[in-house]
C-alpha cells in the first residue's frame, strides 16, 4: 500500500500506445503504473488510447490499461492530440463517473482508499468533475487526489483556483515548482522515476551492431521534437564547429513531422553540413544498421520508429546523446541514457540529476561553441568518458521508480496530515 492506499487511479492522456506515446509523459505514465502494480497498488491507469486496440486490458501485475475517449480517436489517426478539444471534454465528462461507480464505490464499502493522480492540463476538468460528484455523494474522504505538472503547457487554460481546492499540486523537479510559482502555485517535488529494466540495458550484440555503423567518426545522436526549445540548432551548430576544429562528427536526427525541422535542416545547409534522409523498419535492427551504414552525411535525418531497445542500443553506441534541451521540466530522456550506459548532454534547467563533467555534459547556453568544447574534451580522453557513463549508471540507480514512491508516500502522508488537520 501506498499511504495507506490501495487502489490508485492515473488520468492522463498519453499512455503505452505508439498512439498515445508522444512524449515523456507516455513513458512515465507507462513506468509509474507498472511500479505501482509492483507495490500491490490495484492500479487503473486510463489514457486516450489507440482506437484499434481493446477498451481494457490487463497490463502488468495489478494494472488495468483503459482506453478512454476510442470513438473520438477512431476519426483522428494522427496521435492522442488529434482532437484534442473534443476528447478533453469527453475525457471529464465520463471518466469521473467510472472512477467514482467502479472504483471508489466498492473501495469505500471495504473501508479502504483510493489515490487519484491526473497529469497535465487535459485532465484537470476530469478532477474538478471528480470532486464534485464525491463531495455530493459524501465520499470525498475516501479520496486523495493529485494533480502532476510535467511541463507548462496549457497553464494559461487552468483555473488554478478551483484546482487548488480540488487536489494537491505536485510536480516533477524543483525548476517546475519556480515555474508554478510564476502562477502562485506552491508545489510539492517528487521526481520521475525509470524503469528498473533500464538498468540492464539493451542486447550486447545490438550495441555492437550500431557501434560498426557508427564508429567510423565520431557519433552523436539527437531524438525529440522538432522544437526551438529542444536546441536543434545547437546540435547543428556544435557538428559544423567541431568540423572546423579537425573532427568529422556525425549527427543522428530523429524528429518529428513539426514544420520547424525545415530550419533545423536549413541551418545545417548553411553551416556548409551535408544532409541525408534516411528511412528504415525501426523494428528491424538489421535494416536500421545498414541504412545509418550506407550514409555519409554530416546530418542523418532519420525517418524510423525506433522501438525502446533500438534507440537504447544507439544510445550506448553513440559518443554522446544530445538531450540538450533549453527549457526541460525534467530530462527524462538523459536519465535514461545514463541508465542504459550512454552519455548524456543536458541543459541546465530542469535536469536536476546532471552534473557537469562528473555524469553528464551539461551547456549553460544556447551555444554551439559550448557544446562543440564540451564534446571536444570527451572525444579527446575515452577515460574520462568511461568514468561518466560510470558516474551516470549510479545515478539512474538513486532514480528509480521504487525509490521515487518512498518519496511519494511521505508527499502524501503530509497532504492527507494536512487535509485533516
Amino acid at each position: 500500500m501506498l499511504a495507506g492506499h490501495k487502489h490508485a487511479a492515473l488520468l492522463s492522456f498519453e499512455g503505452p500506445d505508439r498512439y498515445s506515446s508522444i512524449g515523456g509523459l507516455g513513458t512515465r505514465e507507462t513506468a509509474f503504473a507498472r511500479a505501482l502494480g509492483d507495490a500491490e497498488v490495484d492500479t487503473t491507469l486510463f489514457f486516450v488510447g489507440d482506437p484499434a486496440l481493446p477498451a481494457v486490458e490487463a497490463f502488468a501485475p495489478g494494472v488495468t490499461l483503459r482506453r478512454w475517449s476510442q470513438w473520438i480517436s477512431a476519426y483522428h489517426p494522427y496521435g492522442v492530440y488529434d482532437g484534442e478539444e473534443g476528447k478533453v471534454n469527453d475525457f471529464a465528462a465520463s471518466v469521473p463517473w467510472f472512477v467514482a461507480d467502479e472504483i471508489v464505490a466498492p473501495a469505500r464499502v471495504r473501508g479502504e482508499r483510493v489515490l487519484v493522480i491526473g497529469e497535465e492540463w487535459q485532465t484537470v476538468p476530469a478532477l474538478l468533475h471528480l470532486d464534485a460528484l464525491l463531495r455530493g455523494r459524501g465520499w470525498r474522504d475516501s479520496v486523495t487526489i493529485l494533480w502532476n505538472a510535467n511541463n507548462t503547457y496549457g497553464f494559461n487554460r487552468i483555473d488554478w483556483g478551483a484546482l487548488q481546492r480540488v487536489a494537491a499540486v505536485t510536480t516533477v523537479s524543483k525548476y517546475m515548482k519556480f515555474e508554478l510559482g510564476r502562477w502562485d502555485v506552491p508545489a510539492l517535488v517528487v521526481p520521475n522515476g525509470i524503469d528498473e529494466t533500464l538498468l540492464d540495458g539493451p542486447p550486447r550484440e545490438l550495441i555492437a551492431k550500431f557501434r560498426a555503423v557508427l564508429r567510423g567518426r565520431p557519433a552523436l545522436i539527437k531524438v525529440g521534437r522538432f522544437d526551438p526549445d529542444k536546441n536543434w540548432l545547437q546540435a547543428i551548430d556544435a557538428v559544423a564547429e567541431l568540423r572546423a576544429m579537425g573532427y568529422s562528427p556525425q549527427l543522428v536526427a530523429r524528429g518529428g513531422r513539426e514544420p520547424y525541422g525545415d530550419v533545423v535542416f536549413g541551418r545545417a545547409y548553411h553551416r556548409g553540413l551535408s544532409v541525408e534522409r534516411v528511412t528504415a523498419a525501426g523494428d528491424d535492427a538489421d535494416e536500421l544498421a545498414a541504412a545509418l551504414g550506407s550514409s555519409g552525411a554530416d546530418v542523418i535525418h532519420l525517418q524510423a520508429f525506433l522501438p525502446e531497445e533500438s534507440l537504447l542500443a544507439l544510445y550506448v553506441a553513440s559518443d554522446a546523446v544530445l538531450a540538450n534541451s533549453g527549457k526541460e521540466p525534467f530530462g527524462l530522456v538523459g536519465l535514461e541514457v545514463m541508465a542504459a550506459g550512454g552519455l548524456p548532454v543536458c541543459g541546465a534547467t530542469g535536469e536536476e540529476y546532471a552534473e557537469p563533467f562528473v555524469n553528464a555534459l551539461v551547456c549553460d547556453t544556447e551555444d554551439g561553441r559550448e557544446l562543440a568544447e564540451y564534446l571536444r574534451v570527451v572525444y579527446g580522453d575515452d577515460r574520462r568518458g568511461d568514468r561518466m557513463r560510470q558516474a551516470g549508471y549510479a545515478t539512474a540507480n538513486r532514480y528509480l521508480w521504487r525509490h521515487v514512491l518512498e518519496t511519494l508516500e511521505l508527499k502524501i502522508g503530509y497532504v492527507m496530515r494536512r487535509v485533516s488537520g
